[in-house]
C-alpha cells in the first residue's frame, strides 16, 4: 500500500470500498508547531463520476485499484449500449447508457484516444481525451459587427450538445470542446 506522498494525478485508489480516479492534490503545511502535512485530494467515483474531496496525513495509506485501461475507438450504439474496441486487441467492450452517462454527448462513431476503464475484467466507464472536434450543427447566423465584441451565442453540435460559442462561430465549422468543461476551446 503506497503512502499518500506517493499518489500523484491520475493514479486510482480505493477508499472505503469506492474506486477513485485522483483529479487534483493540494499540499498544505500548518504553521503551528508539530503539524503534519495535510493533503486533500479532488476524487471522481469509477463508475459513475461523483467527485469528492478527501483530506489525508502524510504518513497515511491508500490502497492502489486494480484498473486497467484500454485505449480504444468507440464503434457504434445498439439496444445493449455503447460499443468500444480495443485499439490493440480489437477485442469489443459494451457499456450501458449509464454507464456511459454525460459522455455520450461527446461520442462519435470512429472516434479514438478513447480509454475504456476496466475493473475485475468488467467495462465500468470510460476517459474521453482532453478535448474532442465536433460540427455545429445549428446556431444563429453571424451579426454584423460580432468580430469586434467579445460575445457568445449558444450553439448545437452534431451529437446534440449545446455550448456557448463566439458570434463569429456559423453551422458546419468544426469546433474544439474541452470534455471535463463543455466549453468551447478554438476552431479546429
Amino acid at each position: 500500500m503506497p503512502k499518500v506522498t506517493d499518489i500523484k494525478r491520475g493514479h486510482v485508489i480505493e477508499h472505503e470500498g469506492t474506486v477513485y480516479a485522483v483529479r487534483q492534490i493540494d499540499r498544505s503545511a500548518p504553521t503551528a508547531r508539530g503539524g503534519g502535512t495535510l493533503y486533500r485530494f479532488k476524487l471522481e467515483s469509477i463508475p459513475g463520476g461523483d467527485r469528492r474531496e478527501l483530506t489525508f496525513k502524510g504518513d497515511d495509506s491508500l490502497n492502489e485499484a486494480d484498473l486497467v485501461r484500454r485505449q480504444s475507438e468507440y464503434s457504434y450504439r445498439d439496444a445493449d449500449g455503447f460499443v468500444f474496441m480495443d485499439s490493440e486487441d480489437f477485442s469489443q467492450y459494451v457499456l450501458s447508457a449509464a454507464d456511459v452517462d454525460d459522455a455520450a454527448e461527446y461520442l462519435l462513431e470512429g472516434q479514438d484516444g478513447i480509454y475504456v476503464l476496466i475493473i475485475a475484467d468488467q467495462p465500468v466507464a470510460i476517459q474521453l481525451p482532453q478535448s474532442v472536434v465536433l460540427e455545429v450543427a445549428d446556431t444563429a447566423p453571424v451579426m454584423k459587427g460580432a468580430t469586434a465584441s467579445r460575445s457568445a451565442k449558444p450553439a448545437t453540435l452534431e451529437t446534440g450538445l449545446d455550448v456557448m460559442v463566439p458570434d463569429y462561430i456559423t453551422p458546419g465549422e468544426k469546433i474544439k470542446v474541452n470534455t471535463e468543461t463543455g466549453e468551447f476551446m478554438s476552431r479546429a
